[in-house]
């Protein structure tokens, strides 16, 4: 793999980082900003909202500017906001860097997973887009709960600092090991739409709403359920997100080679699995070993769904897959908000904390209905086309400098 993939990976991390570290800082922040809890949540939805609606509108933005530069520029963006972030002087400043660090979230993936499988021979994209978000996993065993712990220290402005520090890190990487690109190999706005309005790209964006919905519809309550049903003590709550963690990432270990080797059946058995894992978590959940075997197929399987899904609407939208590429990102944080509405409204109809894993369950079913759709009405059709050095054609790239 290229060491191109390592730079995008760093730039995972400190995004990923930055994503889900709020939510362990929320009881601080509530303190030192004289807000409540709850009102603190806000932080959290900031950020997804700017991710939602950054992913296709920079993304369209830049639809011209050469992929390492954009890269550099979002990446420049994600490290303006969480220093902005870290200098709040009120709750409102942190709300809007909290907006403005999620801005560029889905546009970076999104780009970032057309450079990464442009960098390796055909038969290898999927894995070089999940090593890229492996940086992402492994963010939430190292990153959260270390950031976490500095914020509880020294200040949750401290946190912000070191995200912001690892943003500028991240920069130096891209920089200095991602290819410069050839000014021809871009194509215009026009041609992404078009390319996004396929309906097989369409049928995959909405099966990472539905599907994916399930896993945040539990993951968003994980550390509730950790001490109301698993009977764990509160200092248990960071080890139990760790683990989630490490799902994480061995399901993006598992899921890159079987996507290479056959995406729809993987996508179709990790969605039935993860709909298996939802269904059983309820009643393992009482049983504290049990409980952590189920966190780990939780995170596992939960993200083996998202590479056969990344390549699937890169595939699908052939040579102009940056756009598709990042809203598939704002869906994903569409199904993050959605699961954990629903969740939420199962718990507070009194249908107890484990209640949100059966709702997840549904809303998986319904994406893997989704799919199964999709996948029908794509018999017959000629084969799914590689994401390859800018043409549409199935080939190997001549070199790293012809690619991004």
């Amino acid at each position: 793999m290229p060491l191109a993939l390592l730079a995008l990976a760093i730039s995972a991390f400190g995004i990923g980082t930055a994503e889900f570290v709020m939510m362990g800082l929320l009881p601080d922040v509530a303190d030192d900003l004289g807000t409540s809890v709850p009102t603190a949540g806000y932080l959290v939805s900031a950020y997804a909202i700017g991710v939602v609606l950054g992913a296709p509108l920079l993304t369209a933005v830049g639809s011209r500017v050469p992929r390492k530069r954009m890269l550099l520029l979002l990446m420049a963006l994600f490290t303006v906001g969480n220093l902005a972030s870290a200098l709040a002087p009120g709750f409102g400043w942190l709300l809007a860097g909290r907006f403005l660090a999620g801005l560029p979230h889905g546009a970076f993936f999104g780009v970032g997973a057309v450079v990464a499988a442009r960098l390796v021979a055909e038969g290898r994209q999927a894995r070089a887009v999940a090593t890229m978000f492996l940086g992402l996993t492994v963010a939430n065993i190292v990153g959260v709960p270390a950031a976490t712990l500095l914020g509880q220290h020294l200040g949750w402005r401290a946190t912000f600092l070191v995200v912001a520090a690892i943003g500028l890190c991240s920069m130096a990487a891209l920089a200095r090991l991602v290819p410069r690109a050839p000014a021809d190999a871009h194509q215009g706005l026009g041609r992404e739409l078009r390319a996004l309005g396929n309906r097989q790209v369409l049928l995959g964006l909405l099966t990472a709403v539905f599907g994916f919905a399930g896993v945040f519809a539990v993951y968003s309550y994980l550390s509730a359920m950790t001490t109301e049903v698993m009977g764990f003590g509160e200092s248990s709550v960071t080890p139990v997100l760790a683990l989630f963690g490490i799902g994480m990432t061995l399901g993006a270990l598992a899921a890159g080679p079987l996507t290479d080797r056959a995406l729809r059946p993987t996508l179709y058995g990790s969605l039935s699995a993860l709909a298996v894992v939802l269904v059983v978590f309820p009643f393992a959940v009482h049983v504290k070993w049990a409980a952590l075997v189920m966190v780990v197929l939780l995170g596992g399987i939960g993200f083996m769904t998202t590479t056969p899904l990344q390549m699937l609407v890169m595939n699908k939208a052939k040579d102009a897959p940056t756009l598709a590429s990042a809203s598939n990102h704002s869906a994903f944080n569409l199904a993050n908000a959605g699961g954990a509405w629903l969740g939420g409204a199962a718990i507070a109809a009194g249908w107890g904390w484990t209640s949100p894993a059966l709702v997840g369950a549904g809303l998986t079913v319904a994406g893997l209905a989704v799919a199964a759709t999709a996948g029908v009405l794509d018999r017959g059709r000629p084969g799914e086309s590689r994401v390859v050095a800018g043409t549409g054609a199935s080939t190997t790239p001549k070199s790293h400098a012809d690619v991004c």
